[in-house]
Parts: structure tokens; C-alpha cells; sequence
């Protein structure tokens, strides 16, 4: 049985959602950062980037958000959370995933873990301040280039829709107003109402 390794508010919950919407037999474990949960020897060995989401697969473990979205949809075809047979339209979904994972994600660390790119403490405060700038900047492309509509790919529901909501959920946080992106409002609420999310949100209740 796959086992994924998550924690409350953090990307993992992209994964997490996805492997509820693929129908597969799961098992999450949840880690408490705060606590140090990812330093432990056991979860090293795991991850030794010491984050999540990992998802310990019967071949191993894998990391990163668009790899294990990748392998979800792959591993569980007839769910249908990926254009499989469609190797151009494929790569604009991963296209998507990396600019979320990398870009997006990456703007919104620039705010909470601006350790990871600088020691100045008026660096790190340059750099929370400008975290609403670029917020605005990533979802604008999103809202205006990106998001196609009823779904980010367009009609059919995939593995970057649980991402998309995932870090839509952080722009309050980041002094965003979501309002100022009705489509990526939309998307974020009709994610909301889906049972597969709906049980995932429940987990980190518990």
C-alpha cells in the first residue's frame, strides 16, 4: 500500500488530495513540523531534504509535488487525472505543476523560510515585504494565462487542480486578496465542495 507523508498547511496537501481522488489504497501520516518530525532519523532515511510530501511507493520513495502528481495519474490511469495519451498536452500539464512548484511555491517560501536565501535580517524582511507583490504578480498570470477554465486544464478535472488549490489557499496568509482573481476564487471554492477534498481537509482536523 502506497504511504504518503504530510503536514498541516503545507504543499503535501496537493498530493494528498490527489491520491483520495484517484480511488488507490493509501495510507497518510502526519508529520508536525513545528515539532521537528522531518529531522528524524527515520524520516531521513526516507527524505533526506527533510520535507514533505514523500510518498513510499513499493519501489521506494518519491519526492516533490509534481513527481509524485506525476506518478499518481500515472500509476492509477482510470482515474483520469492526466492526459496520458496525449504526450503534448502532458507536458502542458507538467509545464503547469513546474511553474506552481517552482515559481509560485518559491514566492510564497520567500516570505516564511527566507533563511534558505539569506542571513541579513534586512534581507529576510526585503524579502516578507515583497511576498504580496509577488503573490499578485504569480496568480494574475494564472487568473489571465494559465487557468483555462472550469478546471486549470480546461474541462477535465487533473492532478493540477489540487495544487492550484492547495497554494490558493496560502494568499490570505501571504496579504493576498483572492478577490482580485474570481476565476482562481471559483476554482478555490468548487475544490472545496469535492468529497475527496473534503475528507482530506478533515484528516488535519483530527
Amino acid at each position: 500500500m502506497l504511504k504518503i507523508f504530510v503536514a498541516k498547511g503545507a504543499c503535501s496537501l496537493a498530493s494528498h488530495i490527489a491520491l483520495e481522488e484517484s480511488g488507490v489504497a493509501y495510507e497518510a501520516r502526519r508529520l508536525d513540523l513545528a515539532r521537528g518530525d522531518q529531522q528524524s532519523p527515520d524520516y531521513l532515511a526516507l527524505n533526506p531534504k527533510a520535507r514533505v510530501p514523500t510518498l513510499v511507493t513499493d519501489r521506494g520513495a518519491l519526492t516533490e509535488t509534481p513527481a509524485i502528481l506525476a506518478f499518481v495519474a500515472q500509476t492509477v490511469p482510470q482515474a483520469r487525472l492526466a492526459p496520458l495519451d496525449d504526450p503534448f498536452t502532458f507536458a502542458e500539464l507538467q509545464s503547469v505543476l513546474s511553474y506552481l512548484c517552482s515559481t509560485v511555491h518559491v514566492a510564497h517560501s520567500h516570505g516564511r523560510r527566507g533563511y534558505r536565501w539569506a542571513d541579513d535580517p534586512a534581507a529576510l524582511e526585503a524579502m516578507k515585504a515583497k511576498v504580496p507583490e509577488t503573490m499578485a504578480a504569480c496568480f494574475g498570470l494564472i487568473e489571465t494565462s494559465l487557468f483555462r477554465g472550469p478546471w486549470v486544464m480546461g474541462e477535465a478535472y487533473t492532478v493540477a487542480d489540487p495544487y492550484l488549490f492547495t497554494l490558493a489557499t496560502w494568499l490570505e496568509g501571504d496579504r493576498v486578496d483572492p478577490a482580485r482573481f474570481p476565476k482562481v476564487l471559483d476554482h478555490r471554492n468548487r475544490m472545496a465542495e469535492r468529497p475527496a477534498v473534503k475528507h482530506v481537509l478533515a484528516f488535519y482536523e483530527g
